[in-house]
C-alpha cells in the first residue's frame, strides 16, 4: 500500500521572531549536500585550503523537499521557496546573526562565523561557484571562517562535520499530500538538475 506524505512549505514574516537564528555545522546536512568536493566524489568532505580555514557550501536549497519524521506527525516533507529564502537571509543579516553557529544543533561554537553569503540568481549573474553541484535560483550559499582550533582540528579536518544546516522557527503551511513514489520522483528530478 502506497503511503502519502504531507508536504509543508516553511515561511516567515517580518513581525514575529521567526526565521533562521543559527547556522549549524553538522555531520549529516538535511539538504544532503556537503561542503566543497575537490576530487569529484559526491558527499565526501575535503578541505579546500587548509591555511585559510574556510568551508563553503549550500545552506538552503530552493524548492527542495526535505524529509522529516517526528512523534506527532510521523513522516513528512518540508520545503522553502526561493522568495522565502531571500526573506530569511535578509532577516538573518539584519539581526546580525553571522556569528550564531553551533555544532549538530547543540553546542554553540565561538570562533566560527559567516564571511560570505550569496543568493543564487542567474538573472543577476550570481551563479553557483565553480566546482559545486549546480543550485537552483533562490538557494543560499555561504562560506564560514573556522578560527576555533578545536572545531578545525577535531571536527572539520577529520571530516566529522560535513555541511551546513539552518536552525530557526518557521511558519508551516500545508501544501499537499504526496505519495512516497511522487516524492522520490521529485527528489530524482532535483538531483539530476
Amino acid at each position: 500500500m502506497e503511503k502519502n506524505f504531507p508536504i509543508y512549505e516553511l515561511t516567515i514574516n517580518e513581525e514575529d521572531n521567526v526565521g533562521v537564528n543559527f547556522i549549524s555545522i553538522v555531520d549529516r546536512p538535511a539538504i544532503e549536500k556537503g561542503w566543497h568536493v575537490f576530487n569529484g566524489t559526491k558527499h565526501r568532505f575535503e578541505i579546500g585550503d587548509k591555511e585559510k580555514r574556510i568551508v563553503s557550501g549550500a545552506a538552503m536549497i530552493a524548492n527542495m523537499p526535505i524529509y522529516r519524521r517526528d512523534n506527532s506527525r510521523g513522516e513528512y516533507f518540508v520545503m522553502f521557496k526561493a522568495d522565502t529564502i531571500r526573506k530569511i537571509v535578509e532577516k538573518y543579516f539584519r539581526n546580525k546573526f553571522t556569528s550564531n553557529v553551533n555544532m549538530n544543533h547543540a553546542n554553540v561554537t565561538d570562533g566560527v562565523y559567516v564571511i560570505e553569503s550569496m543568493l543564487i540568481d542567474k538573472a543577476r549573474g550570481i551563479e553557483t561557484p565553480k566546482g559545486y553541484d549546480e543550485l537552483p535560483d533562490g538557494s543560499w550559499f555561504v562560506s564560514m571562517k573556522i578560527d576555533n582550533n578545536d572545531v578545525w582540528e577535531n571536527f572539520v579536518k577529520t571530516g566529522t562535520l560535513t555541511g551546513f544546516s539552518v536552525e530557526g522557527t518557521f511558519i508551516e503551511e500545508h501544501l499537499t499530500d504526496s505519495s512516497s513514489q511522487t516524492i522520490k520522483k521529485l527528489i530524482d528530478i532535483f538531483i539530476q538538475n
